[in-house]
């Protein structure tokens, strides 16, 4: 089984690619942050990830999330991974707790991820949501975060370029092609 992980800013379009695949019959799995974020939001909680422990409710919902798919088809694609929550901890400046590192040392250790990476860049505009309060500005930065994070780990970033779906869709399908052989 070949997990890919997609990521890049928030607002980058990375849902909308994810869903595309999925209705092309890959497994996916979606984003644990936004799960999280919802979750405290409905209980009345305005910004969670101010707090220490949202980094472990991230990763212990992305864990749980990558045990549990279903490992049919030889292809599955995930909407961020711990690695996204080490950047997240990063740009927000919480501490790399200890639940954090040990999953990172996990995915390593177990190879759960392919080393090549759909980095998906920014669209050239950040719309808000509920779960996502960051300026165009700052997700550039929050964009650079990803990637260093990323590279600092062994992860080779495959540039998803700005543009429409379809062509967003043609360049994760070639070069999954390319990796089957």
């Amino acid at each position: 089984m070949r997990r890919y992980i997609l990521t890049g800013t928030p607002g980058a379009g990375k849902t909308s690619l994810l869903r595309r695949l999925a209705a092309l019959g890959h497994p996916v799995v979606e984003e644990a942050a936004t799960a999280v974020i919802a979750r405290a939001q409905a209980r009345g909680e305005d910004e969670p990830w101010s707090r220490a422990s949202f980094v472990d409710e991230v990763v212990a919902l992305q864990r749980e999330r990558q045990v549990a798919a279903p490992a049919t088809g030889p292809v599955q694609f995930f909407d961020r991974s711990p690695v996204c929550t080490l950047a997240l901890a990063t740009y927000l400046g919480l501490p790399v707790s200890s639940a954090l590192t040990a999953e990172l040392e996990r995915v390593a250790a177990g190879r759960i991820y392919q080393r090549q990476v759909f980095f998906v860049r920014h669209l050239g505009h950040c719309e808000p949501t509920p779960a996502r309060r960051i300026t165009f500005e700052e997700s550039l930065v929050f964009e650079e975060v990803h990637a260093r994070c990323y590279r600092e780990l062994g992860y080779e970033l495959v540039d998803v370029p700005a543009g429409d779906l379809a062509g967003r869709l043609a360049v994760v399908s070639a070069a999954i092609a390319s990796y089957a052989r």
